[in-house]
C-alpha cells in the first residue's frame, strides 16, 4: 500500500518558511493548514501565503481548510497550484459540487471530517472524492494528543474504498507521532499528517522514523 508523510508547517518556523520547506523535501506534501477563526478559534494563514509557498515549495502542497464558505474560497487554493485542497464537510454547502469544482481547477478534492461527525452520508459518493480526511484531534491547534477513539470511523471509511476499489487516500491528522502513527495505519490510514513530530527533531531523520514506524505494522486493510 502506498503511504505519504505530509508534515504540516503549522509547527515550523514562521519566521523561516522558506528554510522549513527545504529541510522537509524528503516528505511527500506539504500541509498547509487554512484556519480564519470563525470555522476554528485561530487564524493562520491565507490565499497570498499559499501563492507564495506554492512558488518555493520543493514538494506539491496539500490544503487543509478549517475555514467558513469553503464553496467560495476552496477554489482559488487550486487556482494558485496546491496539489490538494481538503474542505470541512461540516463548513461547505454543496460538497459534492465543490469537490468537482476543484476537480476541473487540477487539484485533488478531499473531503474533512470533525472527530464527531459521521462518515455515513459520505460513503455511497466517495468517487466524488480523492481523499477523507479524518481528524483524529479536534480541528483548530496544534500539538494536541491523538484520540483513538476516531479509528472505528476511519475503518468504516477504508473498508468502503477497498470493497468499490478507488483510489481515495486515506488521511490522519492530529497527534501523529512514531507511538500513534502505527494505529492509524492498522485502522487503514495511507496518509499521515505529523507536525510536532517532525520539526521537534531534524526533521529529514524524523520523516524516515515515521516511515519506518508505519513499514513495520501489518495494515488491516486491503
Amino acid at each position: 500500500m502506498p503511504m505519504r508523510i505530509n508534515p504540516s508547517i503549522l509547527a515550523a518556523d514562521f519566521a523561516n518558511l522558506e528554510r522549513e520547506l527545504g529541510r522537509i523535501s524528503s516528505a511527500d506534501l506539504v500541509h498547509v493548514d487554512i484556519m480564519d477563526n470563525h470555522f476554528v478559534p485561530n487564524l493562520t494563514f491565507g490565499l497570498p501565503m499559499v501563492e507564495r509557498l506554492q512558488e518555493v515549495a520543493p514538494i506539491p502542497l496539500d490544503i487543509h481548510l478549517m475555514i467558513d464558505d469553503p464553496d467560495r474560497w476552496a477554489p482559488g487554493y487550486a487556482e494558485a497550484g496546491a496539489a490538494s485542497v481538503t474542505f470541512h464537510v461540516e463548513a461547505a454547502r454543496d460538497p459534492i459540487a465543490l469537490a468537482r469544482r476543484l476537480r476541473e481547477i487540477g487539484a485533488r478534492a478531499g473531503i474533512a471530517l470533525k472527530p464527531g461527525t459521521p462518515v455515513d452520508p459520505f460513503l455511497d459518493v466517495l468517487p466524488e472524492f480523492d481523499q477523507v480526511l479524518v481528524m483524529t484531534v479536534e480541528p483548530g491547534f496544534g500539538g494536541q494528543s491523538f484520540m483513538p477513539e476516531t479509528m472505528p470511523k476511519l475503518r468504516r471509511v477504508a473498508d468502503a474504498v477497498a470493497d468499490a476499489g478507488l483510489d481515495v487516500w486515506l488521511q490522519v491528522d492530529g497527534g501523529i507521532s512514531i507511538d500513534t502513527i502505527g494505529i492509524a495505519a492498522e485502522a487503514g490510514a495511507n496518509t499521515f499528517v505529523a507536525g510536532s513530530a517532525v520539526f521537534r527533531g531534524v526533521p529529514e531523520e524524523q520523516i524516515e522514523l515515521l516511515r519506518d514506524a508505519v513499514a513495520s505494522h501489518p495494515h488491516a486493510h486491503r
